[in-house]
This record gives C-alpha cells, structure tokens and sequence, in this order.
C-alpha cells in the first residue's frame, strides 16, 4: 500500500506546526480523503475513520470556541485520544490551549494553514489521490504531443527511444523514457510519470545516456502527463491484416482502466515522429467530436445512395 510521510505534506502545503515537540518522523498518510470533524466534537464518534487527515475550518473553530472550559475537558480528551495523523486549522485560526494539551498529551501533530478550507481541502485531496494511488510500472516512453499524452511501447529496440527524440526536437516534451510509472488517479484517468533515477534521460543505442533537460532545454520536458494514447510498435509482417481505416477503436487495459491504442507496423522509410504527431492530432480531434474514419464512411454511404437512386430511375 503507498504511503505519504507528514513532512511530505507540511513541505508541500507549506503548513505551520504548532506542535514542534511532537516527532513526526513516522507518520505516514494511507488515504486521500479528509476529514472534518465537527459532529466528533460534539460527541459522536460513531463511524469516525482516524486513518484520515482532520480539517478544521471556521465553523469548527467557533464551535470550539464556544465551549466553556469545562466541556472542553471532556470533548478534546475524547476526541484526540481516537488518534489521527494530524489536525489542521485553516484561515490562521488558532487552537486554544487546552486542545494543545491535550494533542501533546496524546502526539497528535497540530498544524495550521493560511489557504480557505474549501481550497486547502481541495488542492490536498487532489495531490493525495496522486500520491497514493495505485501504481505499476511499465517499459515504453511517454511523450506530451500536443497536449495528449502519447504511450509509446514495443519490444526493446524497436525505436522507441528514437521516435521519442525526434518528437522531442519537433517541439514536443519528454516525461519519461524507458520506465514509465502509471498511477490510476480515478475510474477515468491515469497519469504517468519518470522514476527519480531515470528523470529526463534517454537512452540511444549506440551512443548511450543523454539528458534531454540539459541538451533541449527545460521546455522539452514535463514531470506528469495524463495517459490518453498508447501506440504499440511492432514488426512489420507482410501476411498480417492491418486497419486501414480506424472505424473501430482498439484499447488496451492498465489498472482497470481502458485507453486507445494504435497498433504501428514499423519498416524502413516509416517516420515514427510523424506517425506520432497524426494519431495524437486525430484522437484529440475525436475528443472534440470529429471522427475522419466516420466523415468517410458516410461519404461513401451517401455516394453509394445517390447512385442506387440514379439506377432506379
């Protein structure tokens, strides 16, 4: 199960601790989804997830402070000793005292942010579900065509790399070469990305590693990019049956998650770059609800009507 380190999301958020004495070395975030506990703090602790980070926003903050010292005594006890990775206070709303002691007293980290709750709580759910989402690895290059995350796969050798670096000095941006990390963010959307080792490097047989970032400049790289075509290479073979038009949409699976693919046939005299180009243009051009293959086949299918109606007369 992937994990995230507090300190990961403190240096990320840019978070304040108000509880510096607490270590928080060894906690680590298990779910992206947050938690804010208000009904908790009235008492009510039924179905209360303590894996969860808990937020607490204005409406919060005026209930605790609402309380008299006395019922503070018998709610922040309660409530702190189920546990929970950390409490965070946005807007710069500040603890009392006695909820400090008490997160002392049980080491549960207090943190505070500057951002609104619904922002803060929207921008850290939305970088949990990337951190901690399911995640396998796979050989291919993953390149950014024109916005459309282009997967580029194929047997070792078969020219990835060198499609990849033609593409690159076409103006187009490398995220990952050799390894690619697929992380599933949600039921429709993968993302992908490089290892740390292997980050704007490519490798070219015959001439060995080279950095993309450092020869072509931080514009022909991009750290994540969406998943949203896969081009699979292989060898050309002359008895094999190749789609010519593309009416039907072939698609190959990565965790659960379906995504077009283009099968390339690969013979000398072929421009894999070019290829790439066309098929990231075409199916962006689908997106946006225009399909060549269904333009022709119509065209046909009219021209076909039209003559049937010239022999009937």
């Amino acid at each position: 199960m992937a994990t995230v380190k507090l300190i990961e999301v403190i240096e990320k958020e840019k978070l304040i601790n108000l509880t510096p004495d607490i270590d928080i070395s060894r906690i680590k975030i298990k779910q992206p989804d947050i938690n804010r506990p208000g009904i908790q703090l009235t008492g009510y602790m039924a179905h209360f997830d303590t894996a969860r980070i808990q937020i607490l926003g204005f409406v919060e903050s005026s209930y605790m402070q609402s309380l008299t010292e006395e019922e503070r005594e018998v709610a922040y006890p309660k409530l702190l000793a189920l546990g929970a990775p950390c409490y965070v206070f946005c807007r710069e709303l500040q603890p009392d005292a006695t909820f400090l002691k008490y997160a002392h007293e049980y080491g549960i980290p207090v943190l505070m942010t500057k951002q609104a709750t619904s922002v803060f709580t929207a921008e850290l759910i939305r970088w949990l579900n990337v951190r901690l989402a399911p995640c396998i690895s796979i050989h291919g290059v993953l390149i950014d065509v024109y916005g459309e995350g282009v997967l580029i796969t194929g047997e070792s050798g078969i020219g990835k790399s060198e499609a990849a670096l033609e593409l690159i000095k076409r103006g187009h941006r490398l995220v990952s070469d050799d390894v690619v990390e697929i992380r599933k963010v949600s039921e429709e959307t993968l993302v992908g990305s490089a290892p740390d080792i292997t980050k704007h490097f490519i490798e070219l047989r015959g001439i060995g590693i080279i950095d993309v970032k450092t020869l072509f400049g931080v514009s022909s790289v991009r750290d994540t990019q969406n998943i949203d075509l896969v081009i699979q290479l292989e060898e050309w073979d002359k008895d094999k049956e190749y789609d010519r038009l593309g009416l039907e949409e072939e698609y190959t699976e990565y965790l659960g998650n379906r995504v077009v693919c283009h099968r390339i046939p690969i013979r000398p005299g072929r421009n894999l770059a070019i290829i790439c180009e066309s098929a990231a243009i075409n199916h962006r051009q689908k997106k946006m609800g225009y399909n060549a293959a269904q333009e022709l086949y119509n065209r046909v299918q009219k021209a076909l009507t039209s003559r049937r109606g010239d022999d009937d007369e």
